[in-house]
């Protein structure tokens, strides 16, 4: 089925408890289509890079099914680029540097090849990009996921609670939850977030798994525990590639093919931790993957006699 993502390509430098990156591949278009890539075999990319993006890293997009029809090569400009630190624990962060470069003046273009989208994954990215890509699709797709962080919240906030006004599934981390909603209480947060538009809501817990929720229904999906955690940055786009890539191949929105989905993203963000950047999760075998999703059914199963 035809999966559409936005979002950006980049380059990051790094540094955690465990090391230190210079320049790597990064951006949510890229995470994102990397973990879809397991599912489908193909996908549409509108991004934008600039000259100084590698061949190398278009070459291995296009090895896992990534269309790049979509993607603006600014030929003067320089590609997003992002520098942040890791604390001990891991969950925080400091940015060292952001460059927007080319992602300052993007105007994105849909390809006439990818009006068609069946899913569509608006990746976390400025709210006016992601409803511009929206706006320029005839025909509504069959599901709409956005993601989206607390830094738009905080500078561009009517333009994502109009965003949030298209999409079918929302995702955010915990703290994000409770910055749109105003409310401590996840559950209580929920529902006003689903007030805003959202049909779904997933909010990612990092290493305390996701919740999925939608109407009065909810989920709680586990984080599998790691003995080392090497690099959580893009694992929040991988989830997302994991689980729209997923809802793509089976072609099933319902509540509990989602629980599914959701797994599905659990499982491949926990092999982008464990190496720097984009470098685990794009050469993962099936036996490696299907190893992995057997220790997250050993989480969640259990057999349990009622009174």
């Amino acid at each position: 089925m035809s999966l559409l993502t936005v979002g950006t390509m980049a380059y990051d430098a790094l540094e955690t408890p465990f090391g230190k990156t210079d320049r790597i591949l990064g951006g949510a278009a890229t995470y994102i289509a990397l973990s879809a890539s397991y599912h489908v075999a193909k996908s549409n990319i509108v991004s934008v890079v600039g000259a100084d993006f590698e061949q190398a890293h278009l070459d291995l997009l296009k090895s896992k099914g990534a269309d790049l029809e979509g993607v603006q090569i600014i030929k003067n400009g320089k590609t997003f680029f992002w520098s942040g630190k890791y604390h001990l624990d891991m969950n925080t962060r400091d940015t060292i540097d952001t460059q927007l470069n080319v992602l300052a003046d993007f105007n994105p273009t849909v390809p006439e090849a990818y009006k068609d989208a069946k899913y569509l994954m608006l990746g976390n990215l400025m709210p006016s990009i992601q409803q511009q890509v929206l706006d320029q699709l005839p025909q509504r797709p069959k599901l709409v996921v956005l993601d989206t962080m607390n830094f738009w919240m905080d500078n561009c906030w009517d333009d994502l609670v109009e965003a949030l006004k298209g999409v079918d599934v929302l995702t955010i981390n915990d703290e994000e939850a409770r910055q749109m909603s105003g409310e401590y209480s996840l559950v209580k947060g929920a529902k006003k977030i689903m007030t805003m538009g959202p049909k779904y809501l997933i909010i990612k817990k990092g290493e305390h798994g996701a919740l999925l929720f939608h109407e009065e229904q909810i989920f709680s999906a586990p984080a599998l525990p790691l003995e080392e955690v090497f690099d959580p940055t893009g694992a929040g786009d991988t989830f997302a590639g994991g689980f729209i890539g997923y809802l793509a191949k089976t072609d099933d929105i319902s509540f509990e093919n989602m629980k599914r989905a959701v797994i599905w993203g659990s499982a491949m963000a926990s092999f982008t931790v464990e190496k720097f950047g984009t470098e685990r999760i794009a050469n993962l075998t099936n036996e490696e993957i299907n190893e992995r999703l057997e220790e997250f059914k050993a989480l969640v199963s259990v057999d349990i006699q009622l009174v």
